[in-house]
């Protein structure tokens, strides 16, 4: 079993900057992707950010492009994600997704229980 812990949600201005961060824990013997979807109110789900590769490769949404950086540390099984120039559009709930593959369980994608972004106008 794999546990997910997110932090660094929070209020901020237009313009300004927050740093999510998302520490895998438990049965891990390799991490395939590491990635970061939000939701809005009332709005379904949507793709952020991901890295794979190592972390050698990374997708954005055109939403956050330019904005977001995502990145990782494999030593640690963290993955962050860097938010800049934040729109109030960013508002949302935040969750991390780690994909996970063990001998026993095979790949297997675990969520985090999320932390909320509002972005003041």
């Amino acid at each position: 079993q794999v546990q997910l812990v997110e932090s660094g949600g929070g209020l901020v201005q237009a313009g300004g900057s927050l740093r999510l961060s998302c520490a895998a824990s438990g049965s891990i013997f390799r991490i395939n992707f590491m990635g970061w979807y939000r939701r809005g109110t009332g709005a379904q789900r949507e793709f952020v950010a991901l890295s794979t590769n190592g972390g050698g490769t990374t997708t954005y949404a055109d939403s956050v492009k330019g904005r977001f950086t995502i990145s990782r540390d494999n030593a640690k099984n963290t993955v962050y994600l860097e938010m800049s120039s934040l729109k109030p559009e960013d508002t949302a709930f935040y969750y991390c997704q780690i994909n996970v593959w063990t001998p026993s369980t095979g790949s297997v994608t675990y969520w985090g229980q999320g932390t909320q972004v509002t972005v003041s106008s």
